[in-house]
């Protein structure tokens, strides 16, 4: 489907494409990998499609749940824009590389606008090494079964992250399900003091090189004791030897207690993210 100045819908010829794009920076690219590496171009399975200009030779963008730009030229970036600025808006955010997602924001702001937040800003780190703490030994996988108890932190830390009740709407069931999905597969983790979960971490996208790391809380009443780090570390460690990939997160540039938490693991930072939420 040909759209303004280029910018149109990819198919399944242009995975190769899709492919380059994403091996480019793959922890960059690490949210929309997983699901290309299970699904490849299949829009149904993918709960997206991707978009690109030049047939994905100078950009590329994945557009389902979130908007997620991989690659783009600043010239390719606004023939991007116009093409999915002629649609109604239907993502939830934008996010990724910030020398992605601003340019293409500003394009698109006059068409998508006003964003409820936009966050320029999100160090995104790695950490490649073993973790320079000691692992909190008492975080572990959380078996499908706790879910009820579980959920109640997942929900916290989500209104507390992103500003909005992920119950809104449909009464919490596709957010409970996402949280169990993550269950099942083994990638969420806590520590419960009695029955009181105190701290959490999932791994929020798997990709064959990458774990991305979100949704990390800690109880309010428990902050400032020291408990995130070696939290932190405990998920590390879990996805080094457990998965065998690169842990990964991007953090608010303002969130200075977690970035000292993050940098006392060991992460560092390689790219920068930013964010528009809706």
């Amino acid at each position: 489907m040909l759209t303004a100045f280029g910018a149109r819908t990819l198919g399944p010829a242009h995975a190769e494409r899709v492919a380059e794009a994403l091996a480019a920076d793959p922890v960059a690219g690490c949210l929309v990998a997983e699901r290309f590496e299970a699904c490849g171009m299949d829009r149904t399975a993918l709960g997206g499609q991707f978009w690109g200009v030049a047939g994905g030779r100078d950009a590329v963008a994945f557009v389902g749940g979130n908007l997620i730009p991989l690659t783009g030229t600043p010239v390719a970036l606004r023939q991007l824009a116009a093409g999915l600025g002629r649609r109604r808006r239907t993502v939830a955010s934008m996010v990724g590389s910030a020398g992605q997602v601003l340019p293409l924001w500003q394009f698109l702001e006059s068409k998508w606008g006003p964003a409820r937040d936009v966050r320029p800003d999100q160090p995104l780190l790695v950490c490649q090494g073993r973790p320079l703490v000691a692992p909190d030994e008492q975080v572990h996988q959380v078996p499908a079964h706790r879910l009820d108890e579980y959920l109640p932190a997942a929900i916290a830390m989500f209104t507390e992250e992103v500003g909005v009740d992920p119950c809104r709407g449909d009464r919490g069931v596709g957010y409970r399900h996402r949280v169990q999905e993550l269950m099942l597969r083994g990638q969420a983790f806590a520590r419960f003091d009695g029955d009181r979960l105190v701290f959490k971490a999932e791994i929020g996208a798997l990709s064959s090189q990458v774990a991305m790391i979100q949704g990390v809380w800690v109880d309010p009443r428990y902050r400032g004791r020291g408990i995130a780090a070696p939290g932190m570390a405990a998920v590390v460690r879990h996805i080094q030897d457990g998965v065998g990939r690169l842990p990964s997160l991007y953090v608010n540039q303002h969130n200075y207690a977690a970035r000292a938490a993050y940098h006392r693991v060991g992460f560092h930072q390689v790219g920068t993210f930013a964010s528009v939420l809706f």
